[in-house]
C-alpha cells in the first residue's frame, strides 16, 4: 500500500505562505502533542489554520516521554477514574490510527513480597474494567516461573510471581511529525524554526501574531481571531505578553499556571532486559514508578518527577536522579546497570498545573490533566495533560474556543476514526516497535522512501549506521521538515536517544547529505556538543 505521494515541505514555499496577507482562523502557537493535535482537529472541521514553532517540532517535552500509550496506573491508585478511563479509550484511539508508529505492549509487575501478587492485580483488574472493549489484553496473575519466563533478566532472589497487564508503546516525535504532515495534506500551514515574538490586538483583543523566521531573522503578520498558546511548560511567557499588552484594568498581574516537572530517563542496551516485555514497578523507595521499557532495540529506564525552576530547553539531570534509576533498577535486574552502560540520557520538562494559590513545591500532587484559559483578551491557553490524551485535549481546546465565540461552531471533530499518514491495515507480518529502527516507522510511506533511493541513484539504500539510510535523509529533508543535523538524528531517525555516541559519529556524514538537500549549514557542531551532553553523567 504506497499511499499517496507525500506533500513537499519547502521552506521557502512555506514561508512564502507566511508573507500572505490573509486572515486565518486558528493561529496556533507549540509544535508539540497539543498545539499538533489542535492543528489537526481544526483542519479536519474545514477552518484555515498556521501553526508556528520556535525550535524543531517536539523539540521539547513531546519527544522525550516514556514512550507509553496508557491510562495511567498510577492515576487509578491517587482515585482519579475520570482520568485513566478517557486515557484508556484515547489509548485505543491512537493504536488503531497510527499502527506503524503505537502498538500494544506487555507489562509485567514483579511481586517479592507475598501480598503484592493480589494487591496490584486486583488493581489492575480494574484498569480491564475500565478500557471495556477498548483494552488490549486482559490482567494475568503469573507464578515465579512464569514471571521470569516473561522477564528473563528480573532478579530471580526473593521473587514471589508477578502481574501481566497491557498498555502501549509509541514514538513520540515521529508522530509529532506525523500529525504535522497529515495537518499540512489537508492545507493547515505549519512552520517550524519560526518564532512567535508577539500578540497583536485589535481593540484589546487579541488579533493574530507576529513571527520570525529564525533562519532569515525577517518578520511577518499572522491575522487570526483565534490565537491558541500551546507551548507546554513555556506558556506563560506568552501570557505575561498578553498582560502587559492589557495593563490599567484593575487586573493582578498574571500569574505563572506552569510548575515543570523534570523526568529523567537513561538508555541501556538490550540485553539488561532480554525480552519484549516491559518490567513495571509501582512504588519505589521513594514512591515512585520505574519502567524497564523495550523500544526500537534498546532498553529504557525511567522515570523521574523532580521539580525544576528554569526552563532549559536541554535541562540536565541531577546525579541524584541518575542515582535513583540506576540504584532501583539494580534492585529488579539480575545485571544491574552502571554509568558505562549508558548509550544516551534525555530529560523532558512536564508542564503541571498549579492550584490557585500553590507555589508547586511538591510535583506529585500537581494536576497531570490538561487546563484550557481563555484571557480576557481572548488568547486561548492549553497546558498539562499527557501524550496519550492529545487528541481528546485538542477537542476539548476548541470547544472552549467555541463557548467563548472565538470560532463559529461546527460539528464534532473528525479525528477519532482519522487515519494519519503512513498507517496502514494491521497485519500479522508488522513489525513490532520494540526492534531496531528501520523502514517499519514510516509504514505505508516506507514504499516512497525505497522510491527515493533508487530515483537517486542511491545504490540500493546505503545504510549511514543504525538503521538511517540516504534515503531516509534526503526524505527528511523534502518531506518531513527537517532543517538541521539535530532534526534528522534526534527526531526523525531516533538514534540520539538510543546510542548518542553513535549519532556523533555519523553527524558528518548526515550534515553532507542534508546540506545538498537545503542549501544551508544543518549545524553539525551544535549537534556534536548535544550528544557531549546526552553522554555526561553529571558529578
Amino acid at each position: 500500500m504506497k499511499g499517496l505521494a507525500p506533500l513537499p515541505t519547502d521552506r521557502a514555499a512555506l514561508v512564502a505562505r507566511l508573507a500572505e496577507p490573509r486572515a486565518y482562523d486558528v493561529a496556533i502557537v507549540g509544535g508539540g502533542a497539543t498545539g499538533l493535535g489542535v492543528a489537526l482537529d481544526a483542519v479536519a472541521r474545514g477552518f484555515s489554520v498556521v501553526l508556528v514553532e520556535s525550535h524543531d517540532f517536539a523539540k521539547g517535552t513531546s519527544s522525550r516521554a516514556t514512550k507509553l500509550v496508557h491510562g495511567g496506573v498510577r492515576y487509578l491508585a491517587q482515585g482519579n477514574i475520570s482520568l485513566v478511563r478517557e486515557a484508556l479509550h484515547e489509548r485505543t484511539t491512537l493504536l488503531h490510527n497510527a499502527p506503524h508508529l503505537a502498538q500494544p505492549l506487555a507489562f509485567v509487575m514483579p511481586s517479592y513480597q507475598w501480598w503484592e501478587t493480589p494487591f496490584y492485580g486486583v488493581g489492575l483488574k480494574m484498569y480491564d474494567a475500565l478500557a471495556g472493549k477498548a483494552g488490549l489484553g486482559p490482567t494475568e496473575f503469573l507464578n515465579t516461573a512464569q514471571t521470569l519466563q516473561n522477564l528473563p533478566t528480573a532478579q530471580p532472589q526473593g521473587l514471589k510471581g508477578g502481574v501481566k497487564y497491557w498498555d502501549g508503546q509509541f514514538n513520540d516525535a515521529r508522530l509529532a511529525l506525523t500529525l504535522a504532515r497529515t495537518a499540512a495534506s489537508r492545507g493547515a500551514l505549519l512552520v517550524n524554526y519560526c518564532k512567535a515574538v508577539d500578540l497583536l490586538f485589535d481593540g484589546g483583543k487579541v488579533a493574530g501574531l507576529r513571527v520570525e523566521d529564525s533562519e532569515t531573522g525577517k518578520q511577518y503578520k499572522l491575522q487570526s481571531a483565534c490565537v491558541i498558546n500551546a507551548t507546554g511548560v513555556w506558556v506563560d511567557e506568552l501570557r505575561q505578553k498578553d498582560g502587559a499588552a492589557n495593563p490599567g484594568d484593575g487586573r493582578r498581574p498574571t500569574k505563572n499556571m506552569v510548575a515543570p516537572s523534570q523526568g529523567v530517563h537513561l538508555v541501556v542496551e538490550r540485553e539488561f532486559l532480554q525480552s519484549d516485555v516491559a518490567l513495571m514497578v509501582p512504588k519505589t523507595t521513594d514512591g515512585r514508578v520505574l519502567f524497564a521499557v523495550p523500544w526500537l532495540g534498546k532498553v529504557i529506564l525511567g522515570t523521574t518527577d523532580t521539580p525544576r525552576d528554569d526552563l532549559a530547553l536541554e535541562p540536565t539531570p541531577f546525579r541524584s536522579e541518575i542515582d535513583f534509576i540506576l540504584g532501583e533498577s539494580a534492585r529488579y535486574l539480575k545485571r544491574a546497570p552502571q554509568r558505562a552502560d549508558v548509550k544516551s540520557m534525555w530529560v523532558g520538562l512536564r508542564p503541571l498545573v498549579k492550584p490557585q494559590g500553590d507555589d508547586g513545591d511538591n510535583t506529585k500532587t500537581l494536576s497531570r490533566e490538561h487546563t484550557i484559559l481563555v484571557s480576557r483578551s481572548g488568547l486561548v491557553t492549553v497546558t498539562g495533560g499527557k501524550w496519550t490524551t492529545y487528541r481528546a485535549m485538542a477537542e476539548d481546546v476548541l470547544e472552549k474556543c467555541f463557548d467563548k465565540s472565538l470560532l463559529r461552531r461546527v460539528g464534532a471533530g473528525g479525528t477519532k476514526t482519522l487515519a494519519l499518514l503512513g498507517a496502514a491495515p494491521q497485519t500479522k507480518a508488522r513489525r513490532s516497535i520494540c526492534e531496531p529502527p528501520g523502514l517499519h516507522s514510516y509504514g505505508s510511506e516506507a514504499a516512497h522512501v525505497q522510491a527515493l533511493a533508487q530515483s537517486a541513484d542511491e545504490g540500493g539504500e546505503p545504510g549511514l549506521g543504525g538503521g538511517l539510510t540516504v534515503a531516509m535523509v534526503r526524505f527528511a529533508a523534502r518531506f518531513e521538515y527537517a532543517r538541521t543535523v539535530e532534526d534528522v538524528l534526534a527526531r526523525r531517525s531516533r538514534l540520539l536517544f538510543l546510542d548518542a555516541r553513535q549519532a556523533q559519529s555519523l553527524a558528518k556524514k548526515v550534515a553532507a547529505v542534508l546540506r545538498e538537500e537545503i542549501q544551508i549549514d544543518p549545524q553539525m557542531a551544535a549537534f556534536s556538543l548535544l550528544c557531549d551532553k546526552y553522554l555526561q553523567i553529571p558529578s
